[in-house]
């Protein structure tokens, strides 16, 4: 019982602070404006939860491009850390070597929750008329994988049916996530 609320409890902080950090590099990715200024609270919210990780990996890891590659680390490094902690706390014999394997699929799998729930609130707010700084950069954030689906499928009786599509092929994408995570792990 213990090892289960321990664990819970990893998985919220390392998937909150990880997702904020994966959330930071798809927004510096996409160009979203991110500072005070802006009028963005997502952004300033993001920067406040990921700028004592981030800070400072920008000194020893560089930026490739537009990718901020010091976001990507930081995520990767909370899910080893949260992973590394289970597999003290199970008891530490052997089995080593899957904690970075565990890591990995463990953000992948972030990334993929992450698009779900951002998905989920865009659909949301679709069917509210508003204009908010955060309903924009959330369209902005769902608009490039909504657009190629966007494109095959048409309006639905004026019924965009793009983010149930995105949805599902979210799910699809976890569920061969789940499947290759079991795969790497037995072949190690």
């Amino acid at each position: 019982m213990l090892y289960q609320i321990i664990s819970l409890l990893l998985e919220v902080v390392a998937g909150v602070f990880g997702g904020t950090c994966l959330l930071r590099l798809y927004m510096q990715y996409q160009r979203i404006p991110m500072s005070a200024r802006s009028g963005n609270p997502l952004g300033r919210f993001v920067f406040a939860l990921t700028d004592w990780l981030v800070l400072p990996l920008r000194r020893v890891v560089p930026a490739l491009g537009r990718l901020d590659t010091a976001s990507l680390v930081g995520a990767f490094l909370l899910q080893l850390a949260q992973f590394f902690l289970l597999w003290l706390l199970a008891g530490a014999d052997g089995g080593l070597f899957a904690v970075p394997i565990l890591a990995t699929f463990g953000l992948l799998r972030l990334a993929i929750s992450g698009m779900t729930g951002m998905v989920i609130v865009y659909a949301v707010l679709s069917w509210i008329p508003t204009q908010s700084a955060m309903s924009d950069v959330i369209e902005r954030l769902c608009a490039p994988p909504l657009t190629p689906i966007r494109r095959v499928l048409p309006l639905v009786g004026g019924i965009d049916l793009s983010p149930l599509v995105l949805l599902v092929l979210l799910q699809i994408a976890s569920i061969i996530l789940g499947h290759l995570q079991g795969f790497a792990l037995l072949a190690t």
